[in-house]
């Protein structure tokens, strides 16, 4: 079995420190890589697909999907943004594909078998 990496998060919150000590494999800490992130949301849950398209192939799968309420879906969109922003301010604006026109394809040749 892997090894685990200990995460220690210190959060302040009306003065009182917390700490939450958070394990995590070295299998998962490589992380996997996604491209599209399909969000649904019921009335008392959000999920969160997350997937890799790859250029030329006829289907994807599912390489992850997180479930979580309203609530802690609302914090993980502020939190994004927050980061985001942080991002922004260092590295400058980041792109939205809205303004960039790129192919479903990649730009990549098409796959065959």
């Amino acid at each position: 079995m892997g090894a685990y990496f200990k995460i220690k998060i210190i959060k302040m919150s009306d003065n009182i420190p917390n700490q939450i000590n958070i394990e995590i494999s070295e299998e998962t800490s490589e992380g996997t890589y996604i491209n599209l992130a399909i969000i649904t949301h019921s009335h008392a849950e959000f999920v969160f697909d997350f997937v890799n398209v790859m250029p030329g192939a006829p289907k994807s799968k599912v390489k992850s999907r997180i479930i979580m309420t309203p609530f802690h879906a609302k914090r993980f969109m502020k939190a994004i943004v927050e980061n985001v922003q942080k991002f922004e301010a260092v590295n400058g604006t980041v792109q939205d594909l809205e303004a960039v026109e790129i192919p479903f394809n990649f730009g990549g040749p098409a796959g065959q078998a």
